[in-house]
């Protein structure tokens, strides 16, 4: 799952257990959907982040030279040098969203056989969060407004 500084999901990817989840960090970042302007805003749309975080999972040479030809800097620990307790800073909105999801019935134990019933659900459960922090944004930015 990748998301952003706020937990919201950008994008999700299942896949079977016996699959190693460093395997795949670029194949989820260029599932990131593009970030339109409003008409009129100057610029370019963004497609992907400055910076990614992640645990030392991710750390191969692979995916740091992955990132960097997408023009992402990447912030991953490396095994035997760097502790990983520094990215608990930035880690733990990850584990957060994820218990989010946990809180959905049908994706804390998996009742389905099938993937895709399961990717759907897993969907689901991701556009509800959005759902939940745009509410959030829409109710602080109305509460500001009055002030």
């Amino acid at each position: 799952m990748l998301v952003d500084r706020q937990g919201t999901p950008l994008a999700i990817w299942l896949t079977p257990a016996n699959v190693h989840d460093g395997q795949l960090l670029t194949a989820l970042v260029d599932a990131v959907e593009p970030i339109y302007r409003p008409r009129g805003q100057a610029g370019r749309p963004r497609k992907r982040p400055n910076k990614l975080h992640a645990d030392k999972a991710y750390s191969s040479r692979a995916n740091r030279r992955g990132l960097r030809e997408r023009g992402i800097t990447p912030r991953i620990a490396r095994p035997g040098i760097e502790s990983s307790e520094r990215l608990g800073h930035y880690r733990w909105v990850v584990e957060r969203t994820l218990a989010w999801l946990g809180r959905f019935r049908r994706l804390a134990i998996r009742y389905e056989r099938r993937a895709d019933i399961h990717l759907a659900f897993l969907d689901l459960g991701c556009a509800l969060l959005c759902f939940v922090t745009l509410q959030h944004v829409g109710c602080c930015q109305a509460l500001s407004v009055g002030n």
